[in-house]
């Protein structure tokens, strides 16, 4: 079944009041979701109160759409899945029936309009053994939506991919750098039965209750340290990035997203990317293709409570880096946010209907 795309409302867009402890317990569950019997115990003493308190109030931030959901988040690239970003020119008059029709691919997870010329942005995976595959996948969607033009931006190098928002610093946290770490390529794994059925078991979201990850091992049939242990072999091989809080941006009180993409000279790509992704408000920073009509090497992808905040992270970027030549693209519609779901039967049966 095809997700249905999510799009900005009242409800989901519109600022949530949150207190000091719920701020900052959304910066413990966002970064520090350990993979312990009771993890919301640790996040407790972290946080100086009680484990009750932590589990009430993290369902109540589930219940007012401030955490879209806590789950572990495994990585694409490493169980094998390819996949990349797009950005296509779709009539911009009736952007709606593209979007209904991209969303329809069990591997896109992100569709968004942007203010440009290629006004459609999306993410898209395809599994391990497609018989489509990306390139083949991309021309039907391609024809079916009538796109006048389709940039394929495959990862070239990965900087960063965090998705933490600052729940407790103001613009200097957000525009501030951090320490740059080396680039490391991740490569994919051999997978196991036993990894493919931990993926299952997990995916999607976690319980709130004291030991979230006891359902999961009563369903594989084995203890939950054994499956913690298992969680930390998959962590160590790169498999899982993390266990943590996904948020609801808008209801937490970021309201906009900059893609900032930047003409960044070759030669300096390895130097400048890491430097880039370490800034705080960076959630994403890749190199990716350039084309003729599209010179932009490195890509960040920024957030902030306003476009003014976005545009400070930016700003400070352009000045720790000395790279001014760069495009904002400001989000307007999102069509559709979702995690993705691996090793179900959704992407055999869609290449079924569209083969």
């Amino acid at each position: 079944m095809a997700s249905v795309a999510k799009v900005r409302s009242r409800k989901d867009g519109s600022a949530a009041p949150l207190d000091d402890l719920d701020r900052r317990l959304l910066n413990l569950l966002q970064g520090r979701f350990p993979l312990e019997p009771r993890p919301f115990a640790r996040v407790a003493e972290l946080a100086e109160v009680g484990e009750d308190e932590v589990l009430a109030r993290t369902r109540r931030l589930l219940d007012d759409r401030i955490i879209r959901q806590l789950t572990p988040i495994f990585d694409t690239r490493v169980l094998g899945y390819r996949s990349m970003l797009v950005a296509a020119r779709v009539d911009p008059d009736h952007p709606w029936r593209a979007a209904k029709i991209i969303n329809s691919h069990p591997g896109v997870s992100h569709n968004y309009l942007r203010n440009h010329d290629f006004n459609m942005w999306f993410t898209i995976a395809t599994e391990p053994g497609s018989r489509l595959g990306l390139e083949g996948t991309l021309d039907v969607l391609s024809e079916l939506t009538g796109a006048e033009s389709v940039r394929q931006l495959p990862t070239v190098r990965l900087f960063k991919i965090r998705m933490d928002l600052e729940m407790e610093g103001g613009t200097d946290e957000l525009a501030s750098a951090g320490v740059a770490e080396d680039y490391e390529e991740p490569e994919p794994i051999e997978l196991s039965e036993l990894d493919i059925a931990v993926i299952r078991a997990l995916q999607g979201d976690m319980p709130v209750v004291p030991e979230p990850y006891a359902p999961a091992a009563t369903e594989l049939g084995i203890s939950q340290d054994a499956l913690l242990q298992h969680l930390e072999s998959m962590r160590e091989r790169r498999a899982l990035r993390r266990v943590a809080a996904i948020l609801f941006h808008r209801r937490a009180g970021f309201s906009a997203n900059g893609m900032g993409v930047w003409r960044v000279p070759d030669e300096r790509i390895l130097e400048v990317g890491p430097r880039m992704a370490a800034f705080r408000g960076i959630s994403h920073c890749y190199q990716r293709p350039t084309y003729a009509d599209w010179p932009y090497s490195v890509f960040t992808m920024a957030h902030g409570r306003s476009k003014e905040e976005c545009d400070a992270i930016l700003d400070s970027i352009a000045e720790a880096t000395g790279i001014e030549d760069r495009r904002t693209l400001y989000s307007s519609t999102e069509f559709k946010k979702v995690r993705l779901l691996y090793f179900t039967d959704d992407h055999r049966k869609w290449e079924e209907a569209h083969s």
